[in-house]
């Protein structure tokens, strides 16, 4: 027998349970005396409705469990409890007192389908669909947020990267600048030493200087010395006498000049001079030859 019906839920929703029973009577005369199956005198018809009362009898029996185990859940787990509503109302039809009374026994129980209001099913569709959107835009911004995880990654990654090449180049410029450095130092020191050896020098040379100065000095002061005590000599002496000590030595020419010179002085006392002409010749010769 078929069956269609509408219960609620824990939650005061209304499902709607479309299903089938199936059963036999197994005690005819259990049956007999509780319900009229006397034939109409035609012979094909009850003369009573209770053989068409029966599954009715049955079907309510089901409704009633049916609606026991409903009650107990809510909307959302109801329509997804078909295998453990079934089994339950199979549990109890088999234990059913009023269906051993009946002389019945059933043989299955099922529902085809557990379906709530098309409001309800519009709203729960509308649910999972919001729901299955929002795992959607999830999951769309999951992606998004993954790309731009790594994008990041490869962008710190770059900038790591980066940052080891400026600082392996500040390292190389930092070794370079202490190398010059160092050069410099190095020159410097050397630049040093030059000057302190040049300084050295100096003071050495300055040393020199001084050293030829006073004994240029101490040259200067014996031969100032040597020339007074001479000309203290000489001052002393008679003019004839310095003459013929300076002319001592000299050349026949120079004498000869010295000669005219003496007479010269003495031209007031001289009335006539007479000079060879050899003489003349000759001091003309050495002239010319000079």
């Amino acid at each position: 027998m078929p069956f269609i019906f509408e219960e609620p839920t824990a939650d005061y929703q209304t499902v709607t349970l479309q299903g089938q029973v199936s059963y036999r009577v197994v005690d005819a005369k259990k049956l007999a005396s509780l319900m009229n199956f006397t034939l109409a005198p035609n012979g094909r018809d009850y003369a009573a409705d209770d053989p068409e009362n029966l599954p009715q009898r049955v079907i309510n029996l089901v409704h009633v469990l049916a609606r026991a185990e409903l009650e107990k859940l809510p909307l959302r787990e109801a329509i997804r409890a078909a295998a453990g509503i079934v089994q339950e109302v199979k549990k109890q039809l088999a234990a059913s007192d009023e269906i051993a009374s009946l002389g019945l026994q059933t043989l299955g129980f099922s529902l085809l389908a557990i379906k709530p209001t098309p409001d309800t099913a519009r709203a729960l569709e509308a649910e999972t669909r919001e729901q299955l959107l929002k795992e959607a835009d999830e999951a769309i911004y999951a992606r998004r947020n993954s790309a731009v995880e790594q994008e990041r990654a490869i962008k710190e990654n770059e900038l790591n990267t980066e940052i080891a090449v400026e600082n392996k180049k500040r390292q190389i410029r930092e070794t370079q600048m202490d190398a010059e450095r160092a050069v410099q130092e190095k020159r410097h020191q050397i630049e040093r030493a030059d000057l302190e050896a040049r300084t050295g020098l100096e003071g050495k040379r300055k040393e020199l200087v001084a050293l030829a100065a006073t004994n240029a000095k101490t040259e200067a002061d014996t031969r100032a010395y040597g020339i007074s005590t001479t000309m203290q000599a000489l001052g002393k002496a008679d003019a004839r006498t310095l003459q013929v000590l300076a002319s001592t030595g000299m050349k026949p020419e120079q004498l000869i000049a010295f000669a005219f010179q003496e007479l010269a002085g003495r031209a007031d006392k001289i009335g006539q001079l007479n000079i060879s002409p050899d003489l003349l010749r000759e001091l003309m010769s050495k002239r010319v030859s000079e």
